[in-house]
């Protein structure tokens, strides 16, 4: 069944209103028809609205709610991927897999050793391109929500940003004991925000370590071997949602 995603504002009662480009996606490219049933998110409370095809009006598709599904596909837990900026189009498999996974948030990390620099104009574009893959992947995964792309951030900034965030994990070559990882993994609870650093290709350099464990930063290795930037956080992920799925 295919699903589109909508603003709270556009379902009233019992019609939705579904307009923009998803209009010509359900009618020139899809070709659904009168009295089809979709599954329609507004991204904000996770429920799936079951609606049917009523007609096609000027740039707008008008359905009827059929009913709605209030269990919800998401983690019970929120889950935050700071990612460092890697080379050439990296970027875009990981926000794809990330969203997959159920990542709440993907934040970009421009930090030192990033090879890749963008600019003000640069970044928001960037943005713009990868926020549009994490709504294409939570379309294609029937994710509740569509997970924000954040403009990149300093290891400054992004410490700062996941104060408020219950566990906090960076991933180091140099840590050590995946007894003491399985152990932070493992006693994570519920409902407890997690937020995952992962540095670019050259990895962090060690003043953005030593800031990391100054705003209370856990260092945790993910094994013996090195893992490249794209693996790095999908393998956490991977172990979060393994661990958090009902």
């Amino acid at each position: 069944m295919y699903q589109f995603f909508v603003e709270p504002s556009q379902i009233q009662d019992k019609k939705i209103v579904i307009a923009g480009s998803d209009f010509n996606h359900i009618k020139n490219v899809l070709r659904l028809k009168i009295g089809e049933e979709i599954a329609v998110k507004n991204g904000v409370d996770g429920k799936e609205y079951r609606c049917g095809i009523e007609a096609f009006a000027q740039d707008q598709v008008i359905c009827s709610l059929r009913f709605v599904r209030e269990e919800g596909v998401e983690l019970p837990s929120k889950i935050y991927l700071f990612q460092g900026l890697p080379k050439a189009d990296k970027m875009e498999f990981i926000v794809q897999k990330a969203v997959e996974l159920g990542a709440f948030e993907v934040i970009p990390l421009a930090v030192k050793r990033c090879v890749v620099k963008l600019d003000e104009k640069k970044a928001q574009a960037k943005v713009n391109r990868w926020q549009s893959i994490a709504e294409a992947a939570a379309k294609q995964c029937k994710r509740g929500i569509i997970p924000a792309v954040k403009p990149p951030m300093t290891m400054r900034e992004a410490a700062a940003y996941a104060e408020r965030m219950d566990v906090k994990l960076l991933p180091y070559e140099l840590a050590e004991g995946m007894s003491r990882t399985k152990k932070i993994i493992e006693g994570i609870a519920p409902g407890q925000s997690v937020a995952v650093f992962i540095g670019p290709e050259g990895g962090f350099e060690e003043s953005e370590v030593e800031t990391a464990l100054a705003a209370g930063i856990e260092p945790v290795t993910l094994g013996k071997r090195i893992l490249r930037t794209e693996t790095a956080g999908l393998a956490v992920l991977s172990w979060l949602m393994y661990h958090l799925e009902d």
